[in-house]
């Protein structure tokens, strides 16, 4: 006997991108009242910009792409990071950590944007990008700096700022 379910009393189901931007709060320790400063997994907030890109892929992006960079399907996609040719662009993949992609939220957003989850520095999103690009079969040379990164378009700036 098959049930319906009455879903007019309830709200939108959640978008992706939401989904995604509390998976990586989460795993922050953002909005998991779970865990703990004790937990193996936890680090607060500020935490970040002591991190390297290492720690950033394994406390932000493996949430969703995986510890391998296999990526996941199911509720969501998540694609593979691993032996991916479209990382021979460091400036695709810092583009999408800043500005999210499919459903990926934006980690370069301004502090203040009230869409917020979690603002990675320049140097941050080029460590992490560094790291995917030099890990899981990705062997590409070629680093990205703070410097190039900060020259890419961030969103939520407007055109005048830097």
């Amino acid at each position: 006997m098959s049930r319906s379910i009455d879903r007019s009393t309830r709200g939108p189901a959640p978008r992706l991108g939401t989904l995604a931007a509390l998976a990586a709060a989460a795993s922050l320790g953002l909005a998991a009242p779970s865990l703990r400063a004790d937990d193996a997994g936890y680090a607060p907030k500020e935490a970040l910009g002591t991190m390297s890109g290492a720690d950033i892929y394994g406390h932000i992006c493996q949430g969703c792409h995986m510890p391998n960079a296999q990526g996941a399907a199911g509720a969501g996609y998540y694609p593979k990071l691993a032996g991916d040719p479209a990382l021979v662009s460091w400036e695709y993949a810092a583009v999408t950590v800043l500005g999210g992609k499919h459903g990926m939220p934006a980690f370069g957003l301004p502090a203040g944007n009230a869409m917020f989850i979690v603002h990675l520095s320049d140097a941050q999103v080029a460590d992490v990008v560094n790291y995917v690009r030099t890990h899981f079969g990705n062997h590409y040379k070629d680093l990205a700096t703070a410097d190039q990164v900060a020259k890419l378009p961030h969103p939520g700036h407007s055109h005048d700022e830097p």
